[in-house]
Order: structure tokens, then C-alpha cells, then sequence
């Protein structure tokens, strides 16, 4: 492979991400993502909208 170019199949690709070195590899694993609270609606949200027609 040629560093100017990009790799042209899947083994060149595999061999040249074999060349980065251990520093700038990940460590570990990135935290698992926090599922946000679903969203509610309560009355004041409500109150807000009641007599609208349409909103956007």
C-alpha cells in the first residue's frame, strides 16, 4: 500500500489500521450511553396549547 493512496481492498486496509500505533488506539471500551427519561406532557405544558387550533 501506498501511504498517499487510499487502500483499494479490505486486506490493505486491515494491514494499514495494523500500523497505528498503540498510543492513539483506544484503551478501553467508551461508556455505555444513559437512557434518557422518557418526555411527559403535565398541565402547565398543556395549558399552554389547550385552545390552540393547530401549533407547530
Amino acid at each position: 500500500m501506498n501511504a498517499v493512496t487510499e487502500p483499494e481492498t479490505l486486506s490493505e486496509l486491515i494491514a494499514d489500521c495494523a500500523l497505528i500505533p498503540a498510543t492513539l488506539q483506544a484503551e478501553s471500551r467508551p461508556p455505555v450511553p444513559v437512557t434518557a427519561r422518557p418526555w411527559e406532557v403535565d398541565e402547565a405544558c398543556h395549558a399552554q396549547v389547550a385552545e390552540l387550533d393547530a401549533y407547530v
